[in-house]
């Protein structure tokens, strides 16, 4: 068990320095657009993004996950030929749902950017992105089977030069073709995006080539039931995909619907769901990276311990990832909120993003929580229940979207994320408790560390206050600002033994790489 810690440790590691990496390149990309393009300009995107999304999940209907379970139980059967029969039928099955997206989305552009979002500067944009439904599909499927071969790197390799097109197309569009006005920014942005996948298809296309001709070879098996498996498998997520983004798309078009009838203008109406969706909610999730990269790990690796009844593994699996989930997040939130207006302003100066930060902040152990909860869940076979949740909580929040935000304006769509995301946490982690039986040690994953940060940020801030001597520069003010109450809170989580010996050695290990003896004794779970 201790190897593949071990695997899964490096794996994510490397997942890890390469989300940070785009997410840093991300952010600091979203900055600069959101400088040159607008608010408004970013607001449209956002509700762009909505409709886009739910065409995107007609598009992969669940292959990827699909792909990654099928591969997974072929390659532990011992069966390597059939993994070439299950990449033919969900490359036949991407092709197709793809392709359907993609002439739907690009034959009701018009109606759904006049009667749905009702603004007509939307339409082009929508046609665009039409065009790289099909490649993502495909792309999708073909990331399931580096996810179940444990080839995370590939994945990785590909996202980044995905985040590099992107940027480089987008700025240059921006800066020899200025975008005059709010609909030629949001189709320059589209066409960044566009190019980027085009263009990550295509690698991803090559990479995938050379990995099945040197690990499969040219022999595949047609298993007469991995056609009805794949459909088991990927039709009941799909069918519950699309209701839950149907509700979320319909959310994200009647949010800012909602914001005029409160009596903000159109324009003021974009401009804060702008903020929110491209300003504060990036910089919430930025340091989510390392979690994502755990999570997308852990389907996979629970998945076989699945099927082998690995009982204990799953346990010791469930406790070490929501101990160092809640580590984690409570870290940031504290982070984030003693910081939020300093963060916000250097970000995104003259907006309300270090506002809408500081209070989205306390959300982050609950957003991360559920995160890797979700990814668990999935792994255990349990994805349709992960999605009932999702879809309770979609339709929850189009309830409440309806019922607030009309009233309360920006406020109530906050009050709705709340609201969303606590439901959608305690119902996973309720149904999660109940299958795999694991037991709970709430001082030691949330006590303790909530004290610890609570202290830091609280020490730290008095200790500057009482310091007279500041760095010029703003961001380095930052940078060390943040550093100090890390290091305060790592040492606290250690004084209090929310951090044990036990935890330190299990990290300490992982680095190791001499072989370990068969008998070594197995941790404890936390």
């Amino acid at each position: 068990m201790r190897t593949r810690a071990k695997e899964i440790f490096w794996n994510a590691m490397l997942l890890t320095v390469a989300s940070l990496f785009m997410r840093t390149v991300g952010v600091t990309f979203q900055v600069v657009v959101s400088g040159r393009v607008g608010a408004e300009a970013m607001g449209l995107f956002s509700i762009l993004s909505g409709v886009y999304g739910f065409a995107l999940t007609l598009a992969t209907s669940g292959i990827h996950l699909g792909v990654t379970r099928m591969t997974v139980e072929a390659m532990e059967s011992g069966n390597r030929a059939r993994v070439g029969g299950i990449l033919r039928r969900a490359t036949a099955y991407a092709l197709f749902f793809g392709t359907l997206s993609s002439v739907l989305l690009f034959s009701l552009a018009k109606p759904i950017g006049l009667y749905w979002l009702k603004d007509a500067r939307t339409i082009s944009s929508l046609r665009l992105l039409a065009i790289t439904l099909p490649l993502i599909a495909l792309s999708s499927a073909w990331g399931g089977y580096f996810s179940a071969m444990r080839r995370p790197w590939k994945n990785a390799t590909v996202q980044v030069f995905e985040q590099a097109i992107k940027i480089g197309v987008t700025l240059y569009l921006l800066a020899f073709h200025f975008a005059k006005d709010v609909e030629s920014a949001c189709r320059i942005l589209v066409l960044g995006g566009a190019a980027a996948e085009v263009f990550s298809f295509l690698l991803e296309w090559l990479l995938y080539q050379i990995d099945t001709r040197n690990h499969l070879g040219k022999a595949f098996l047609h298993h007469s039931g991995d056609g009805k498996r794949l459909l088991s498998i990927t039709l009941p997520i799909a069918a519950t995909t699309y209701i839950r983004s149907g509700l979320l798309t319909l959310q994200h078009i009647l949010i800012p619907e909602g914001l005029r009838q409160s009596g903000a203008s159109h324009a003021a109406a974009l401009v804060a769901y702008g903020t929110i969706q491209s300003m504060a909610l990036p910089v919430i999730l930025y340091p989510a990276a390392l979690m994502y990269s755990f999570s997308g790990l852990l389907v996979p690796e629970l998945a076989e311990a699945e099927v082998h009844d690995r009982r204990r593994h799953i346990h010791y699996m469930i406790s070490r990832v929501w101990s160092l989930s809640l580590l984690f997040s409570l870290g940031v939130a504290g982070v984030l909120i003693c910081f939020s207006g300093e963060i916000g302003a250097a970000l995104y100066p003259n907006s309300d993003a270090g506002y809408y930060i500081h209070i989205l902040a306390p959300l982050i152990p609950i957003m991360y929580l559920d995160t890797a909860t979700d990814a668990m869940m999935k792994g255990l076979g349990e994805q349709l229940h992960s999605m009932k949740i999702n879809i309770a909580d979609a339709a929850i929040s189009l309830l409440l979207v309806l019922l607030l935000v009309p009233r309360f304006g920006i406020f109530g769509y906050i009050i709705t994320i709340y609201i969303s995301e606590l439901f959608n946490t305690v119902c996973s982690i309720t149904h999660l408790l109940m299958i795999s039986k694991t037991p709970v040690r709430l001082c030691k994953w949330v006590y303790k560390p909530l004290f610890c940060i609570v202290l830091s940020t609280v020490a730290v801030r008095f200790l500057l206050e009482q310091c007279t001597w500041h760095p010029q520069s703003a961001a380095l003010s930052i940078i060390l600002h943040i550093l100090a109450v890390i290091l305060l809170y790592v040492l606290l989580l250690r004084l209090t033994r929310a951090v044990e010996k036990e935890d330190v050695a299990w990290v300490k290990q992982l680095f190791r790489i001499e072989k370990r003896s068969k008998h070594t004794k197995e941790l404890r779970p936390l």
